[in-house]
């Protein structure tokens, strides 16, 4: 395409030229002379491309959403109120980057700018504001340290863990939940509601607050809302479920180019606009290139001129409920070791779309902000929040990220992130790759974090472990890391509270593990067939079950053990027998999950995990399948097939021939905008996308979920060879822009799709040959 015409731009606030170069995938490639200018256009091109997304963001992080929408959102208002960052601001600024200060602030000067330009001329604000009859309100830094949308909540579990153990026991809790890893899985980790804990107490909207400003923001249209309720612990087990990623490092031992490479495909919800957002940024003592969120300076996922890294989620715990004692005479003391303190107390005034603003009180006992309080018994639920900790704004550490040379300093750099708790590994075209956990993992002393426990003085935590000494690794022999979400370390490990319980299942790590384990040499293009590989390894432990089955007298179902048995075990969208398989999977854990989990537990214990359904269905448990647990094992395998055949042919048709696994009406995605029901058929046209078939499912390492719609998964990848940069692939589906008239709105939609990428080029010469246009910034 060439070099484009340039357009200049008068910009207050720089203090001098900076050039932006936008290539023909929509990424900004920004060379400014100086810091503040850098971080400023990267804040204006954000904005520019992503500016409802930003205000969005605005309004979640300074609770105003009420003052947008209506009284629907002041519950969501007072929940962010109550859990606001309230500390230094300076200490705050100085912990993501020796300069985060002046590096936040001429972010938000540069978001500001757009800001003001777009209030000026209200014509160049996007479809959404004009629907909402608003306009975007300016930043400052403290928007950009919220935490809002950290990957946090382990508190929605822990309220649930406490009420299946009240009702199901603790035996019965850590059976179905699988925690670990652990030395003896039948009594660790401890699950016991201690004096002063009220499992039936625990029934109650404890945590509604806390969940009100955790929930996804949805623009229902006025009206149209009549029944709708939203059910948030389906929405947090679905995010807990799915939302992962995988990533790898491979040595110079195991590359055809003889240098490290890596990949990364973090898994989120799909949702246009895509969540992350590809830039680089060039100015001295910055070259960095690769994806954050559009609402934070630097990048999360990327590389400099000396390495390159990725992230994937790593299991940790650093959140507490903790349950108080109330004098009867003053409701606002608690009891802590044994004498009356008084809670402190913050008066808020939460601005009301059509109402008089409300004012509340914020409540905090010693240990954090106080959710819940329960006048009948005098008791109070409070939250501590690791969290609301200096230095825990999410991504945000990225920053010393950016500027690593080396593994070495790339580890001090992890030191500094907090959250979410992350898997990072690093590859350098030095030779050396490496894998180092960094998270907030404070240390419990006397209980496992899992519970809810008293707040009177005996359940304390004894500090955070140092990131450091967290789990690492660096140029291991096997030539290889790789991290997908489960567990990589130990029962050994100590001190092992500072770990989490709760992992991902094993089986995209196994695959990863699979095929770079083998004895090959690795290239681009093999790391970009592994990022879209959809074999399943729990299709290739289940399927061989059917050996067992009671023979069926029904011809299709003789039929569709032939097909399984024959299969290769790749959920590929013009597959048939993988449509069976995952009716068939449904089925056994429909089955599974009604025997196995009590009544009375099934509205706080709502998903199986498949790798406690393989456990049961390998060796059956008299409790699940009663006192001939094979036999009844082997019945189910047929009757459940029987099931899948009879859905199949009601969803896709009489004839199995039409059966593709993926297809409209079975695997597809469907991305529908948040103000589809707003608009004209013509518009949703324009702003939704989809359907179109997909393979996978939730434990292939394409992760397209377990949904017929998929709803979660990949939208941002990055295959790195460190050999040369200019080699770098990327995608990010949809595409840039949240502007439908953006020809990068939609662009990259439909070669995420195919499993194909554009490349990310590094040196200026090959990013002018691929330009689309190029804006001068002038002071």
């Amino acid at each position: 395409m060439g070099q484009s015409a340039t357009q200049t731009l008068k910009m207050p606030g720089l203090q001098q030229p900076v050039e932006i170069i936008r290539d023909q995938w929509g990424v900004s490639h920004i060379y400014a002379k100086n810091e503040h200018d850098l971080f400023f256009a990267q804040g204006y091109v954000a904005a520019t491309d992503r500016m409802f997304q930003l205000e969005l963001w605005r309004r979640q992080a300074t609770g105003t959403v009420a003052e947008w929408l209506g009284p629907s959102e002041l519950k969501r208002d007072l929940g962010t109120r109550l859990f606001k960052f309230r500390q230094n601001l300076d200490q705050e600024f100085a912990h993501y980057h020796p300069r985060g200060k002046l590096i936040i602030t001429a972010y938000t000067a540069g978001v500001n700018a757009r800001v003001a330009e777009v209030r000026k001329d209200t014509s160049k604000l996007s479809f959404e504001f004009k629907l909402l009859k608003s306009i975007p309100g300016f930043w400052t830094p403290e928007v950009v340290i919220s935490r809002h949308q950290g990957l946090i909540a382990n508190l929605t579990s822990e309220l649930s863990f406490g009420r299946q153990v009240h009702v199901m026991g603790e035996e019965k809790t850590r059976e179905l939940n699988w925690f670990h890893p652990t030395r003896t899985p039948a009594s660790e980790p401890k699950l016991t509601l201690e004096k002063g804990v009220d499992g039936a107490a625990l029934m109650q909207d404890i945590l509604g607050l806390y969940n009100a400003f955790r929930a996804p923001l949805r623009f229902k249209k006025p009206g149209s809302d009549v029944g709708k309720t939203f059910d948030f612990l389906d929405w947090y087990e679905t995010e807990k479920e799915y939302v992962g990623s995988n990533n790898w490092t491979l040595s110079g031992e195991k590359s055809q180019s003889h240098f490290p490479m890596l990949a990364n495909d973090p898994h989120r919800t799909q949702s246009t606009p895509s969540l992350r957002y590809w830039i680089h940024l060039n100015a001295p003592g910055w070259n960095v290139v690769g994806a954050g969120e559009p609402t934070l300076p630097g990048v999360s996922i990327g590389h400099n001129d000396y390495g390159a890294w990725g992230l994937t989620i790593s299991g940790s715990d650093c959140e507490d409920l903790y349950v108080y004692d109330l004098n009867p005479q003053n409701p606002n003391q608690y009891q802590y070791k044994g004498q009356w303190v008084a809670m402190k107390i913050v008066t808020d005034t939460i601005p009301v779309k059509g109402q008089q603003p409300q004012v509340v009180q914020l409540k905090y006992t010693r240990h954090g902000p106080v959710v819940f309080e329960d006048a009948k018994t005098n008791k109070a639920y409070a939250v501590r929040a690791g969290w609301m900790d200096v230095g825990c704004a999410p991504y945000l550490a990225s920053l010393r990220m950016n500027q690593s040379k080396s593994w070495d300093e790339f580890r001090e750099a992890c030191s500094f992130a907090r959250l979410p708790s992350l898997n990072m590994i690093w590859a350098d075209r030095k030779g050396h790759i490496g894998w180092q956990v960094s998270t907030l993992a404070p240390i419990r002393p006397n209980w496992s974090g899992l519970v809810p426990v008293p707040g009177d003085g005996r359940f304390e935590w004894a500090g955070y472990l140092p990131i450091q000494q967290l789990p690492h690794l660096s140029d291991p022999a096997k030539g290889f890391i790789a991290s997908a979400n489960s567990n990589l370390t130990s029962p050994d490990y100590q001190p092992r509270t500072a770990l989490g319980w709760e992992w991902s299942t094993p089986y995209r790590t196994d695959r990863l593990e699979e095929v770079l384990g083998s004895s090959k040499r690795f290239n681009l293009s093999d790391f970009s067939q592994l990022q879209n590989d959809v074999l399943s390894i729990p299709a290739r432990t289940l399927v061989p079950l059917l050996k067992f089955a009671l023979p069926s007298n029904e011809e299709s179902v003789q039929k569709a053990v032939s097909l399984l048995q024959n299969w290769d075990f790749r959920l590929n969208p013009e597959s048939i027998e993988a449509a069976i398989y995952g009716e068939w999977e449904n089925q056994l854990r429909d089955y599974v999950y009604e025997k196995a989990v009590p009544k009375a537990a099934q509205a706080h214990f709502r998903r199986l995990s498949t790798k406690v359904l393989i456990d049961y269905l390998l060796s059956p448990p008299p409790e699940v399948f009663g006192s001939t647990p094979l036999e009844t094992r082997n019945q189910v395998l047929t009757t459940a097939l029987q099931e899948a055949l009879k859905v199949l042919t009601k969803r896709l048709g009489k004839d199995s021939k039409n059966w593709n696994y993926g297809q409209v009406n079975n695997k597809h995605i469907t991305i529908t905008h948040a103000f589809s029901d707003w608009v004209s058929p013509a518009m949703q046209q324009k702003i939704n996308l989809g359907p179109i078939a997909r393979g996978g499912n939730a434990e292939t390492i394409n992760n397209s979920g377990n949904t017929l719609n998929q709803t979660h998964g990949a939208s941002f990848r990055i295959l790195v060879d460190t050999e040369n940069w200019d080699k770098t692939l990327g995608v990010n589906s949809p595409g840039q822009s949240e502007n439908p008239d953006d020809p990068h709105y939609r662009d990259l939609f439909d070669k995420w799709n195919r499993g194909e990428y554009f490349p990310v080029y590094f040196s200026k010469e090959k990013i002018k040959n691929v330009a689309d246009r190029t804006t001068l910034l002038t002071p």
